[in-house]
């Protein structure tokens, strides 16, 4: 989460002027848990997926309070991220409640083989957390950072651009295995002009497709075009965005990225959007938040080692291991490339593949400072961005 919020969260909490509100959504309905000033009862509401209902709920529970003689000065709402997003929490604070975003994996839960598992217990479990961690315990939980609108819009473009890929990506696999249940190998599915060819096609047994695998190849093909139409339409725009407003937003983070050789507009752009924008603390925070921190595995004289922790974006991690086997193509002058190829020399088995992502970690915080600072990775190489 963002600093800023958490120094908010933790100034002078009074639990007896607080209300404290947790949220199960789901999507129907909401069960709303609150912990009311001066009121003993622990109210829970089961409502409709409504707002509006929701302000009214807490509205009716400050006027509790203060029928009980206590002074309402805070109202606060947390809820798990999900499917809802964050629109919820930007509605709440634009009305004057702290609203909060915890995030799911960071609520500690009973290890029972088979332990109870309703909506009414996971609110009590949500409340013991929040009103923790409002305390200053901040190891109860987590909060998550709340986008604005505009941020998180800028995501969609490259994370829509990653779903289209896999999807080409599968379209053209199946349409490989097509081919080679038919027996045909040396035909190029890639190829612009397939579907033009695809009738003229022979089987091993010298007899034409049939109609049915035809047709079905023929509809592969048209998707596979439309998809290459979204890819380009989706870039293109981007480029158009690039130029049209080079300093606006994350625009300059963007383009100073682009001049780095081996990394491209598409890496770049996921790389600013999803960590290098975000308000982390430091080195470490930067390694965590990409998931390419380890798992330690210690009780008594045992010590050992999970492996990767995969506790952060799994974006940032597929895409910098990516981004490290290009940089040891690109930037062989570079002392990061210099420091993997100096610990892998004469190495074997899986040591490569583990050091991969020790040079993926070390870019990353290298990138980082680069847009934070100006300071260029030791040794690496930079060209005019061609935008």
């Amino acid at each position: 989460m963002q600093r800023n919020d958490l120094s908010r969260s933790l100034v002078a909490f009074d639990q007896n002027s607080t209300l404290v509100s947790v949220i199960e959504l789901s999507l129907k309905s909401w069960l709303v848990a609150g912990l009311v000033p001066g009121v003993e009862r622990s109210p829970l509401k089961k409502q409709g997926a409504d707002p509006d209902m929701l302000l009214a709920l807490l509205h009716r529970w400050r006027a509790e309070a203060i029928k009980a003689g206590r002074q309402v000065e805070r109202i606060v709402v947390a809820f798990e991220a999900g499917r809802d997003g964050f629109w919820l929490a930007r509605w709440l604070r634009a009305r004057g409640i702290e609203a909060y975003v915890i995030h799911p994996t960071s609520i500690p839960v009973s290890r029972e083989h088979r332990r109870a598992k309703s909506d009414r217990l996971d609110t009590q479990l949500l409340m013991r957390s929040v009103l923790g961690w409002l305390r200053g315990e901040v190891k109860h939980c987590r909060m998550v950072a709340i986008p604005t609108l505009a941020e998180e819009d800028a995501r969609r473009p490259n994370r829509e651009h990653e779903m289209l890929v896999k999807e080409r990506s599968r379209i053209i696999n199946r349409m490989k295995a097509t081919m080679v249940r038919l027996g045909i190998r040396s035909f190029n599915i890639k190829l612009r002009k397939a579907a033009d060819k695809l009738a003229g096609l022979r089987t091993p047994e010298g007899v034409a497709l049939p109609a049915n695998t035809l047709d079905e190849l023929r509809r592969d093909l048209a998707r596979l075009h439309l998809i290459r139409e979204q890819l380009g339409a989706i870039e293109k725009a981007r480029l158009a965005r690039l130029k049209g407003a080079p300093q606006e937003g994350a625009h300059p983070m963007l383009l100073m990225l682009a001049k780095v050789l081996g990394i491209g507009v598409e890496t770049a752009d996921m790389l600013v959007h999803e960590v290098l924008s975000r308000d982390l603390r430091d080195d470490r925070a930067v390694g965590r938040y990409g998931g390419m921190t380890g798992a330690p595995d210690e009780s008594g004289s045992k010590r050992g080692e999970k492996g990767l922790a995969k506790g952060g974006n799994a974006r940032v991690r597929r895409g910098m291991i990516q981004l490290a086997w290009r940089w040891l193509m690109f930037q062989k002058g570079s002392a990061l490339a210099q420091w993997y190829r100096t610990r892998t020399a004469g190495a074997r088995g899986d040591v490569r593949k583990t050091m991969i992502v020790a040079l993926a970690r070390k870019l990353l915080i290298a990138l980082w400072r680069y847009v934070r600072t100006g300071e260029v990775p030791a040794g690496a190489k930079l060209r005019p961005a061609a935008i």
